[in-house]
């Protein structure tokens, strides 16, 4: 879970440092200058090609989690406070729990659902602060995000036992900026020009944000139910809301502070729980069935079982 968590906690960044440090017009080479050169750097790092049905699970995957989502979060910075667009994807928990039902037969229990209940009305909270008049476009953008996010993410944890994590995440990031690379060429002409503060803000988002946060995320998704790291994804907001109040003179209200607790009390509720038995989990199946079959260690390659199906 502290792997998975520096995932949010990046990402809650991102909003901030998008809206202050990175050009506002070019949201389709910032998706590209994000994605492409982290995937180059993890590639670089693990050295190792896509094979056989890997190169159009690369496609997919590349396009639902980082090509078409880095785009819609772009926007929905650029157009929303940052506590606001970091706010909108709160209701995450849930729709991954879903996608996950539907696609990956993996039904959510009791107490995820309750502690998404908690951290989404703590996010209710935290959202209804007078900020004044919301962008509909950029309410859109994170809505699409998030849907476009959690049915990739629910293929990347199904698929997950056959490669190792930091493969398919590089797979992931370089197909995902091959494909925008010439829609933004077509759209946005020549790359936007960087100063010096823009290049260390697309290092920053880069490396940190896209590079080792996805990394931690996958790492993640292999290892735990979807419902708890949907529920770990709250912290995107509380860091959102925390930089807002930090770094951009935004004030914090006694029921933002109330709803910041509910989303922390969300994601603790969503632990995976065992009991004394050994063997067994406190929900009542066999220990370890919330890890998909097959599940392996970050950086180590794992042959696809004989006979097991796609």
């Amino acid at each position: 879970m502290l792997l998975t968590a520096v995932a949010p906690i990046a990402w809650g960044t991102t909003y901030y440092v998008t809206h202050a440090h990175l050009p506002a017009d070019a949201p389709l080479y910032g998706a590209v200058l994000r994605a492409l050169p982290a995937g180059l750097l993890l590639l670089a790092v693990r050295r190792r090609l896509p094979h056989g049905p890997w190169w159009w699970k690369s496609l997919v995957l590349g396009v639902l989690n980082m090509g078409a989502f880095f785009v819609l979060v772009y926007v929905a910075a650029q157009l929303l406070p940052t506590s606001i667009a970091s706010s909108v994807m709160a209701t995450s928990p849930l729709s991954l729990m879903l996608f996950a039902w539907a696609l990956a037969g993996e039904r959510p229990g009791a107490r995820p659902l309750a502690g998404a209940a908690v951290g989404i009305a703590g996010v209710g909270l935290l959202l209804l602060t007078g900020v004044g008049a919301v962008d509909p476009v950029g309410v859109l953008a994170s809505v699409a995000a998030l849907l476009s996010a959690s049915v990739g993410y629910v293929l990347a944890k199904r698929w997950s036992g056959e490669v190792d994590v930091l493969a398919s995440t590089s797979w992931q990031l370089i197909a995902g900026g091959l494909v925008l690379l010439p829609a933004a060429v077509l759209g946005e002409g020549a790359p936007p020009r960087l100063d010096t503060d823009s290049a260390l803000a697309f290092g920053y988002v880069t490396v940190v944000a896209t590079a080792l946060a996805f990394t931690a995320w996958f790492a993640g998704l292999a290892r735990l139910p979807a419902s708890t790291v949907g529920l770990i994804g709250l912290l995107n907001p509380v860091t959102g809301v925390l930089l807002g109040v930090l770094l951009a003179g935004d004030t914090l209200t006694g029921r933002q502070l109330v709803g910041l607790g509910m989303v922390l009390l969300g994601v603790l509720a969503g632990r995976p729980a065992r009991s004394g038995a050994r063997g067994r989990s406190r929900d009542g199946g066999p220990a370890g069935a919330d890890r998909p079959a097959g599940w392996r260690r970050l950086g180590r390659s794992s042959p696809i079982h004989a006979g097991k199906p796609e």
